[in-house]
């Protein structure tokens, strides 16, 4: 037989679960969601950058280079965070 007041813990138990895992989605949507916007500042300047490698070709810097390598691997790395939080 079934204790009516265990039952009832238990689903409110589940209930109380269920509301903090639905609050702790949408923060991490809302951290997600703020820091692709960060990134896709980062990208456009990656953007402008990898053009300008591209087209001095083997004439590049390796200054040139090296900023458009380390702002690529700081830009995956935000990526990677995002992936995370989803």
């Amino acid at each position: 037989m079934v204790d009516k007041e265990d039952f009832n813990e238990f689903v409110e138990n589940l209930k109380t679960q269920r509301d903090e895992l639905k609050v702790r989605m949408h923060l991490a949507a809302a951290d997600a969601k703020d820091e692709w916007d960060k990134l896709e500042g980062k990208w456009d300047h990656f953007e402008a950058k990898a053009k300008q490698v591209g087209e001095q070709a083997s004439g590049a810097s390796k200054d040139i280079w090296a900023a458009a390598k380390d702002l690529g691997n700081e830009i995956k790395e935000g990526y990677d965070r995002i992936r995370k939080t989803l």
